[in-house]
């Protein structure tokens, strides 16, 4: 009897517990409709209460409660301050760890981290060493989801500051920028990439409404990471100048010339400081050389024959370079880089030819379209018969720095002031009038070739 007894109590205690749970869920999903409505409006502060019951009972209900939830206690964060401010930060900063409990598929350890450490920079809760401990852990333990631009910036500001202060050593911000650098190029080249294949769909007005969201996305993005590219080479300023890298390598050298990683980041530093002309660049190019001899070893090797005067055999040293990689991606960064060499040595065509080679390999490399922009801009004396016919080739020069910032908008600020420099030396309205030559051809029979055609007016 007692048995029975005992079987029909827990049973019942069983009913009722379940009954209970699926009016609280109830109740949950009544409060999840009515908070997500006003947060949708961005009414807040009616948002708050319904949030809170359902994130308290219902944490795993649903996404939205970390989606809105993070909105709602920001609006509360900015409009509080004193104790009531410390206390909505350490709830977002709660609501954060628990989205990676009970969502792990949608929140990320980097993004978590990434928000909890940009919060106490901005309320000034933490200090250069919390601030570059905790963006180094997001860096390292999950650096596909690194992805934020202000973030990538800090990482490495931080440290410049702590190094300044005596607290690091040059070589870890020499490594920590190889590190941010190459982030931030492959964040743009993911961006640049959709972005040259949604172009054509652009200019054809075939795109739809989804690719214009992306579209429109990714070149905001792309654009932020460009900025902050710009920031981050500002910040390491007169640190990686040639009198500060010569001797640290020299310092170092012996201990690492069998590290291939440090090596290779060592020469690379030394070649994009334009420090090729010491013996210590020399002796980096050969420790490459015997420990990887790769496409990038045979463009230092070109960059030394160039300066040595042998001007076939450092082509030929590009071109080796070019038909080792197969990556088109790390093609058209070598193919770039050669051009910028042969550039500075004045030999426009064969620069002309490299860029060239750089936008076939990947036809987002707005960098490239620039540096042909520019050397068709430099070459406005040679290229005409009289004033006009000399000016016209800025026309040309704006077409593409226009171009190189539609398909990189990374470099979009560059891009538009170039064009809109040569637009300003081009011929104005009142030199067409007076010419009588809107809507002519004019052919260019220097190097550059082609032809441009004079705007109706």
């Amino acid at each position: 009897m007692k048995t029975k007894f005992y079987f029909t109590a827990l049973l019942f205690l069983g009913l009722s517990t379940a009954a209970n749970a699926q009016a609280q869920n109830q109740e949950c999903m009544t409060n999840l409709s009515i908070y997500v409505e006003h947060a949708k409006v961005k009414n807040y502060d009616a948002a708050y209460a319904p949030w809170k019951m359902v994130y308290d009972n219902c944490p795993d209900i649903n996404w939205a409660n970390f989606a809105y939830g993070e909105r709602i206690l920001k609006d509360k964060i900015e409009k509080s301050s004193g104790a009531d401010k410390d206390g909505f930060i350490n709830d977002i900063m709660l609501l954060w760890d628990n989205s990676l409990k009970y969502f792990p598929k949608k929140a990320s350890v980097a993004s978590v981290i990434i928000d909890k450490t940009l919060l106490k920079y901005d309320n000034k809760m933490a200090d250069d060493a919390e601030i570059y401990e905790g963006l180094g852990k997001a860096m390292k333990e999950d650096r596909a989801n690194f992805k934020n631009p202000k973030a990538l910036y800090l990482y490495f500001s931080s440290l410049v500051d702590l190094h300044k202060a005596g607290k690091k050593d040059l070589q870890e911000v020499f490594n920590v920028y190889d590190d941010v650098t190459a982030k931030v190029e492959e964040e743009v080249t993911v961006r640049t990439n959709r972005i040259a294949k949604l172009l054509p769909k652009e200019e054809d007005g075939s795109l739809t409404s989804k690719e214009k969201k992306i579209l429109k996305a990714d070149r905001t993005n792309s654009e932020s990471f460009g900025k902050i590219a710009g920031s981050i080479d500002s910040k390491l300023g007169p640190l990686a100048d040639c009198e500060n890298l010569i001797p640290l390598y020299q310092r170092t050298f012996e201990e690492n010339k069998g590290n291939v990683e440090w090596v290779k980041r060592a020469v690379g530093l030394m070649f994009n400081k334009e420090c090729t002309d010491d013996p210590m660049f020399q002796k980096l190019f050969e420790a490459q050389l015997s420990l990887d001899p790769s496409a990038d070893a045979y463009v230092y090797g070109g960059t030394l024959k160039m300066k040595n005067g042998d001007s076939s055999g450092a082509l030929a040293d590009f071109d080796k370079a070019l038909s080792l990689e197969t990556d088109n991606l790390k093609k058209s960064k070598i193919a770039y880089k050669v051009a910028v060499i042969n550039k500075r040595k004045g030999s426009k065509s064969t620069a002309r030819k490299y860029a060239q080679k750089a936008i076939d390999a990947n036809s987002a490399n707005g960098r490239a379209y620039l540096l042909i922009a520019n050397l068709y801009a430099s070459s406005a004396n040679d290229c005409g018969t009289d004033t006009f016919s000399k000016r016209a080739i800025y026309w040309k020069a704006a077409d593409l720095a226009r171009k190189a910032g539609r398909v990189d908008p990374s470099i979009s600020g560059t891009a538009n002031k170039s064009a809109l420099s040569y637009s300003e030396r081009a011929p104005s309205k009142q030199d067409i009038f007076t010419s009588g030559k809107a809507g002519q051809t004019i052919t260019f029979s220097c190097w550059v070739g082609g032809s441009v055609k004079v705007p109706s007016i």
